[in-house]
């Protein structure tokens, strides 16, 4: 155990002098994606031939040590989801992308033994040119990865590799060098706005729970991310998981807090299990507990699992799940930072919040001012997923554009097609068009826009996208996740939903669209939490950007992409029909009539559109329309 800051220096130093050691590190990817493609088999197979060839192969960091070996390590994501499993080869900075247990053996002959590339594992591009290094990838060099930079560089089960890249030095210096005062200042100076969607500056929100006279004060990581198509806090809990200590244990030294919760939703098994192992690290240290590094300053951090309720990422409901209370948002007569956990003053910020304030507590104001834009400094995790090539995990300074993120580091719209629309923030954010995709991407930019950066997940949408589907999509989702306790959003998303289900099954019928924006003003107008008031934003969106494509399911009975089945008509092209009769037999329902030797026709009021007349037809008589 480290009992005082001389002893944290020279940890730092032998950690540093055991990372030294390892001529070769080899990072495998075991972020949950990669995960699931076998990076862990692969991770074995790679150590099983590393002792065959009688390499010594560090799989932990070893201090002290006066010889050279391979470190073996499972890093966090990489960000490339496209093109997993990954693995990165340093000091040489290959990265090989889609490995498979069977290229093992050619990347230990090749690059482990003899330092030599294994070209064919590189990425390609459309043209066919590799990337030999991963920086030299579009994906990523377009990116400014600041938060999520070590999440493929080190050990994501190793707090000492943490410690030898630097990590708790922020700590240090907040506990040692700066007053609870300074370090909120330095915060509130940073222009740090909350990453979990709303942009509130951090540093007002801890300088006022600073000035609470009650104690205990708490410290709490929303960890509970559920909007769809999001996995940036994940990643950072996965992949580097003391830096979000770190950023919460200065929390505690700036506002005089004693404990800190993270609430993490409990599909996160990966991201659960390597926050019990750093905080079980960090205590073994010295850490996290009594008297830390021998000051009066103590503090301790649990992890609470969450259920799974899309609600409890809202600030009451969350502080109510962790006090064994339902998960529901409350009436807000008081500010979290006055009366939040137990009715005591706390500090909520989001994992990605946390992990951007030791940078800033080590590297300083300018520096962090000198990233992004004036009212939004800084960099931001963004989960790019849907029609688009690159999907994954990338980071960029905040003002980026969506044409630089679509285009430059997603790879463009799959198959060529064209671009649509993208859905910024999940459930609660709204529809971007071309006619955005030069708006710079930051909290007030988004906001005269109608969206919000969310907790940043980009839904990318080509030309055969239904937008009234999305709409009818991302209702469905908040409908099924409200709480029920206010009736705005109980009642309000519910009928909402029935509009929209109808319109997309050929129901709709003329006043509906007036009727959504009815409702949408109401329930965001009276709603008692966020989600109840920014549930309507994707309705509101897409009809203010493809008003024309509703009209033509409410009006025309017809879905322009062709994307709602039962708006679909299969009709018997006369020319083509040779009067087998065929059709008639293999429907289902009857909806097909005629004469044998005679076209034959289809009733659409009784036809269930199930495609079974389509393909069966051996002349090709019957045809889609939409």
């Amino acid at each position: 155990m480290i009992k005082t800051r001389t002893e944290l220096q020279e940890y730092r130093e032998s950690c540093l002098a055991g990372l030294n050691a390892q001529k070769c590190r080899v990072l495998i990817c075991a972020g949950t994606g990669c995960v699931a493609g076998g990076s862990i088999d692969i991770y074995n197979r790679i150590i099983e031939l590393c002792k065959k060839q009688g390499l010594d192969t560090q799989i932990v960091l070893e201090k002290h040590v006066d010889h050279e070996g391979i470190g073996v390590k499972k890093s966090g994501c990489h960000g490339f989801c496209e093109m997993g499993p990954l693995v990165k080869i340093e000091p040489y900075g290959y990265l090989y992308t889609k490995v498979k247990i069977e290229d093992c053996e050619e990347i230990v002959e090749k690059t482990i033994l003899h330092a030599e590339p294994v070209e064919r594992l590189f990425y390609k591009d459309k043209e066919g040119i590799a990337y030999e290094k991963q920086f030299d990838i579009p994906f990523y060099k377009k990116q400014s990865r600041t938060v999520l930079d070590e999440c493929g560089q080190i050990d994501a089960d190793s707090i000492d590799e943490y410690i030898a890249f630097g990590g708790y030095s922020a700590f240090e210096k907040a506990l040692f060098d700066m007053s609870s005062e300074q370090i909120c200042e330095q915060i509130e100076f940073s222009k740090l706005r909350g990453r979990g969607g709303g942009g509130f500056p951090a540093g007002v929100k801890w300088k006022q729970v600073l000035a609470q006279k009650v104690t205990p004060k708490y410290v709490v990581c929303n960890g509970d991310e559920g909007d769809p198509g999001a996995f940036m806090d994940r990643s950072i809990m996965e992949g580097n998981p003391h830096r979000m200590l770190e950023g919460m244990m200065i929390a505690g030294i700036a506002t005089k807090a004693s404990e800190g919760y993270i609430y993490v939703r409990d599909e996160y098994p990966l991201a659960v299990a390597r926050l019990k192992n750093a905080i079980s690290q960090a205590k073994a240290l010295g850490l996290l507990g009594e008297k830390i590094l021998g000051t009066s300053f103590s503090f301790d951090i649990h992890i609470n699992r969450g259920a799974g309720a899309f609600v409890c990422g809202e600030g009451s409901a969350l502080t109510a799940s962790i006090e064994g209370k339902r998960g529901m948002p409350r009436v807000k007569r008081h500010r979290t930072v006055s009366r939040g956990l137990f009715e005591k003053p706390t500090v909520l910020n989001n994992v990605e919040t946390y992990a951007n304030v030791p940078f800033i507590v080590e590297k300083g104001v300018d520096w962090y001012r000198g990233i992004g834009t004036e009212s939004s400094p800084g960099t931001k995790a963004f989960a790019i997923t849907g029609n688009i090539n690159n999907t994954g995990l990338i980071e960029v300074p905040m003002g980026t554009t969506l044409r630089e993120i679509i285009f430059d580091i997603g790879g463009g719209i799959k198959g060529g097609k064209k671009f649509k629309a993208v859905q910024i923030g999940g459930p609660s954010g709204g529809c971007l068009t071309e006619e955005h995709l030069d708006m710079p991407l930051d909290f007030d930019s988004l906001s005269k826009a109608g969206a919000m950066i969310g907790s940043g997940g980009l839904v990318v949408m080509d030309e055969d996208t239904c937008m009234v589907e999305v709409a009818r999509f991302f209702m469905n989702f908040t409908q099924n996740e409200s709480c029920g306790k206010c009736t705005p959003c109980r009642e309000g998303t519910k009928r909402m939903l029935e509009i929209l289900q109808n319109i997309v099954d050929g129901k709709g019928k003329d006043g509906d669209i007036e009727l959504l924006l009815e409702l949408s003003e109401t329930v965001s107008s009276n709603a008692l939490c966020g989600l109840g008031k920014s549930a309507p934003n994707p309705v509101i969106s897409t009809i203010k950007y493809f008003r024309d494509e509703y009209e033509a399911h409410i009006y025309d009975k017809r879905c322009p992409t062709g994307t709602c089945q039962k708006l679909k008509r299969f009709v018997i092209d006369p020319e083509l029909c040779k009067g087998c009769s065929l059709c008639a037999r293999n429907c289902p329902v009857g909806a097909i009539t005629g004469q044998v030797k005679s076209p034959f026709t289809i009733d659409q009021e009784k036809c269930i559109k199930c495609g079974a007349c389509m393909s069966g037809c051996k002349f090709k008589a019957i045809k889609e329309e939409f």
